[in-house]
């Protein structure tokens, strides 16, 4: 795949390539102190402080201390360190609890008890409320860390987290009871709005956004099967 973070390169996701074992002679020889995990968590804040386009392993390794080919023990390329970041800022989002399930384990827990809290805030019932609250995460995740968006659009997005974002979204839709064209409509209109947001969400206002949300929603619902715009079988007794 060729992307916009490596342009000419062709390269595939890192979430797809197979890391052979270090022979054991060469195990004690990895620098301590670091993991894949660790590394990614330091990924994520430079990008946060100085941006995508100052983001180097250099830079990098300087801040966890180490030399950036020490950083090689546990990534094989910066764009592989990348989709890494993209996914773990992408395990902010706040899911619906049968989702949360499915993510990642160290996050399920408290992204179930946060998608509640929004469900009670919002005080809407059924599938809208749990897309509005969906939406508006995805928005914060975004004006968190303005890096996620251009590498959404460069990457797969296939790591853990961006599935079980994907995962939400089709539960959420399944339970409109959209089907066929109508179904493919929605899930289509509902991507482009929340990836097209990413260039935006820095400038356009809290209640601009909320409102072509709603544009959006009350669409889907003049879509949707009678009875079935404001409750869905999870809402049921």
């Amino acid at each position: 795949m060729v992307t916009a973070a490596d342009p000419g390169e062709t390269r595939t996701s890192v979430w797809l390539a197979a890391r052979p074992a270090a022979p054991a002679r060469r195990r004690s020889e990895a620098p301590s102190g670091l993991d894949r995990e660790r590394i990614t968590a330091a990924t994520v804040r430079l990008l946060d402080a100085d941006g995508l386009a100052r983001f180097s392993m250099r830079r990098l390794a300087a801040g966890l201390g180490v030399t950036a080919m020490s950083l090689y023990w546990y990534v094989d390329t910066k764009q592989d360190l990348l989709e890494l970041a993209l996914d773990r800022a992408l395990g902010e989002l706040d899911l619906p609890p049968e989702t949360a399930e499915s993510a990642v384990a160290s996050t399920a827990a408290s992204a179930a008890e946060s998608a509640a809290a929004s469900a009670v805030e919002s005080g809407e019932p059924g599938w809208p409320g749990r897309l509005r609250a969906l939406a508006r995460g995805y928005r914060r995740v975004l004006a968190d860390h303005p890096w996620v968006a251009p590498l959404t659009a460069a990457f797969p997005n296939i790591g853990p987290h961006a599935r079980a974002f994907d995962a939400a979204l089709q539960r959420l839709l399944d339970a409109t009871g959209l089907v066929d064209a109508a179904r493919t409509g929605a899930h289509l209109a509902v991507s482009q709005f929340l990836h097209g947001c990413g260039g935006t969400v820095r400038r356009a206002p809290e209640g601009d956004f909320c409102l072509a949300l709603d544009i959006l929603i009350a669409g889907i619902e003049a879509k949707a099967p009678a009875g079935r715009a404001r409750q869905d079988p999870e809402d049921s007794p």
